[in-house]
């Protein structure tokens, strides 16, 4: 049973209160974010505000969320409630309105109790970028717990919030799942609107949730999922009802396990995890299939031209006039433009920034992004020739353990070596989900499912299988004593 059930159960008994719910919440993140800094914002007032509005509603089955918190990355629009992208330049900024998906959630009857950490315009793969500080493991306080969306993977499996939502532009949504022994999807590239998701790569980012039980997961992606004529990007699709999908068998499905993303630069200890998890599959009826995927090679290079070439032109609006940092002491536009960006953005952005409009820049633009962009379609072809063999398609999420804070973010390429398993799925704008799969030394491992475009329905199905068979759900941290 999910979590979302069992305390709708309690509701219907009268056995607890919605503000008995959300104290217990509150209490676990004034328990652990004194060690984990997960949360960047927890208004007790806007909390007040949402509990009121909650319990004026009548519980009903259509108020699929009633009464279930939900934290909420931080690029993610909250209306009176801060969102800072977790930088210097958006440090004060309030939003005038609500995020489409905040608005669906709270139309059936969710309270967001608070936003999450991450790495600055989600610009990283460990939410040390972070100009508030990083975020760190719960699983060892040492490490890092992934990134972008690393604040809110960490609110899953600290139990500080039951259910929590990310972006993904490259992996950062599945990469903080794995790291921290949690749920996490990226559903198709147009499925979840990304109404109010303050841009870092319009073509690639995409809202998607975190949690601990497929079933969960499945509940909050059908609130959040189909069409939003405000999102330009959004694709006219009415998504089926997903918990459908659970429990039903998936012997005789296919799934393919690409070389190229099982051996190149993927550690032993992930690799001796995994294989563990391959019986439980095969013990499921699954039938396993070597395939290639032999563009998947240029993904990294590919994505991070596309990527930060997204993000020079999204950035530009951060100019130190219509809201976000500005510096005063400037006498001429030019130079209040020029420290205003230098002082509010991060060392990471402006790398990307620069990057970026290099890679557009007169005389280069052919050369790069256009060539990524030729390059990315090659990606995406090579997927839909895999999936016309295999249902779905199988890798390690991260190539490696979680790693210790500080110990690559000195290093740009090291780091972006991070996201190889977890990137082609973006720029083929296809569904992925990472689960856990084990623990080596005490760090969590998670396995990546791939689908077609609009699989979604089938990514739940495996998982909840495969969660069935090897369940990490009740698995909690014990770094700190006493929680």
């Amino acid at each position: 049973m999910g979590i979302i059930k069992e305390i709708h159960n309690l509701y219907l008994k009268k056995e607890i209160t919605v503000r008995e719910v959300i104290e217990k919440y509150l209490k676990n993140i004034e328990n652990w974010e004194p060690h984990v800094h997960a949360f960047l914002t927890v208004n007790l007032d806007y909390i007040e505000r949402e509990i009121k509005r909650v319990e004026g509603l009548k519980f009903n089955e259509d108020l699929t969320l009633y009464g279930i918190p939900v934290a909420i990355k931080d690029n993610i629009l909250t209306e009176g409630l801060l969102t800072t992208c977790a930088s210097k330049i958006l440090a004060n900024f309030i939003p005038p309105y609500d995020a489409e998906v905040i608005r669906r959630l709270k139309e059936k009857g969710a309270i967001i109790i608070g936003k999450t950490n991450l790495d600055e315009f989600a610009m990283g793969s460990s939410t040390e970028n972070s100009a508030f500080g990083p975020t760190k493991n719960p699983w060892d306080l040492e490490r890092v717990p992934g990134g972008s969306s690393g604040g809110s993977a960490v609110a899953i499996a600290t139990g500080e919030s039951p259910l929590a939502l990310g972006s993904d532009t490259g992996g950062s949504i599945r990469q903080p799942a794995s790291f921290t022994g949690v749920i996490g999807l990226k559903p198709t590239y147009g499925l979840v609107s990304r109404y109010g998701l303050v841009a870092f790569a319009s073509s690639l980012d995409q809202i998607g949730p975190f949690a601990r039980k497929v079933e969960d997961l499945a509940i909050i992606l059908q609130v959040i999922a189909g069409y939003d004529p405000k999102d330009s990007t959004s694709l006219p699709y009415s998504p089926p009802n997903y918990l459908d999908s659970l429990g039903k068998s998936v012997k005789g499905w296919k799934i393919g396990i690409p070389k190229e993303m099982w051996e190149r630069g993927v550690e032993d200890s992930v690799l001796e995890v995994l294989d563990s998890a391959l019986k439980v599959l095969r013990d499921l009826g699954v039938e396993l299939i070597e395939i290639s995927l032999p563009t998947v090679e240029y993904a990294l290079p590919t994505y991070y031209l596309i990527a930060t070439s997204e993000a020079s032109s999204n950035l530009a609006r951060y100019d130190g006039i219509h809201y976000g940092y500005r510096n005063k002491n400037q006498k001429d536009l030019i130079s209040l433009y020029k420290v205003s960006r230098g002082e509010g953005f991060g060392s990471e952005v402006k790398r990307r920034i620069i990057l970026g409009t290099y890679a557009l820049s007169a005389g280069y633009y052919d050369a790069y992004y256009l060539k990524a962009t030729k390059v990315r379609t090659l990606i995406r072809q090579d997927f839909e020739s895999a999936f016309r063999k295999v249902d779905l398609i199988i890798s390690p999420t991260s190539p490696v353990l979680p790693f210790r804070l500080g110990e690559r973010i000195e290093d740009p390429l090291k780091m972006y070596l991070i996201d190889i398993l977890t990137i082609p799925v973006n720029l083929a704008g296809i569904p992925a989900i990472s689960v856990p799969a084990g623990f080596k030394d005490n760090l969590p491992i998670g396995l990546q499912f791939m689908g077609p475009f609009f699989s979604e329905d089938k990514l739940l199905q495996i998982s909840y299988a495969f969660q069935k068979l090897m369940d990490f759900s009740e698995k909690y941290p014990n770094t700190v004593e006493g929680l």
